[in-house]
C-alpha cells in the first residue's frame, strides 16, 4: 500500500453548560462519568475501559463495532489518551492516538478549557490532529466530538 500524505487539521468547538466548572471538570475526571459519555455508545460494544486521571496518567478504551454499522462492522477500535496538563476546574490537555485493527490512524492534541460564566461554564475544545492512512478524517472527528459534547450535556443533567 502506497503511503498517503498526512492530513493535518485543527478545529475548535465551544459549548455552554448551565453548571459550574467544577461539575464539568468532574465529568472529565471521574472514571465512571467519563466512561458513560466518552467511551460507551450505541454503535459499538465496549470491551475495555481504564482511566488514571492525573498528570502523565492514561485513559484507554477498546471496542468492537456492532453488526449493521456500514464499513466498520466487526472491526476493533482502540483509543489511548495521556494527560499532559491538568489545572483543576480550568484546563485539561491530552494527547490521543486511535487505532483500527491494531493500526494507528491518528495522533492528536486536545485542549479543554473551562471558563466560568454567570450562567455556568463555557467549554472550549481545541483539537489538533495528524490523520494517517485509513483515518476517519477531520469532518468525522469533528462530528464525533460534537456528539460527545452532546452526551456530556446529558451526563451533566443527572
Amino acid at each position: 500500500m502506497e503511503a498517503q500524505a498526512v492530513v493535518h487539521n485543527t478545529f475548535v468547538l465551544e459549548r455552554s453548560f448551565p453548571v459550574s466548572p467544577e461539575r464539568v471538570f468532574t465529568a472529565f475526571a471521574d472514571p465512571e462519568k467519563k466512561r458513560r459519555w466518552f467511551a460507551e455508545g450505541q454503535s459499538h460494544e465496549l470491551q475495555s475501559y481504564k482511566m488514571d486521571f492525573r498528570l502523565g496518567g492514561k485513559e484507554f478504551f477498546a471496542s468492537r463495532f456492532k453488526d449493521g454499522i456500514p464499513v466498520v462492522a466487526g472491526l476493533s477500535l482502540k483509543c489511548e489518551n495521556m494527560y499532559r496538563d491538568i489545572v483543576p476546574n480550568r484546563r485539561i490537555v491530552f494527547t490521543s492516538t486511535m487505532a483500527m485493527e491494531g493500526r494507528c490512524f491518528s495522533v492528536s492534541l486536545g485542549t479543554v478549557e473551562l471558563l466560568p460564566t454567570e450562567k455556568g461554564t463555557d467549554l472550549i475544545l481545541t483539537f489538533q490532529s495528524a490523520f494517517l492512512e485509513g483515518a476517519d478524517g477531520p469532518e468525522m472527528r469533528q462530528a464525533g466530538w460534537r456528539g460527545l459534547l452532546e452526551k456530556l450535556a446529558k451526563e451533566l443533567e443527572q
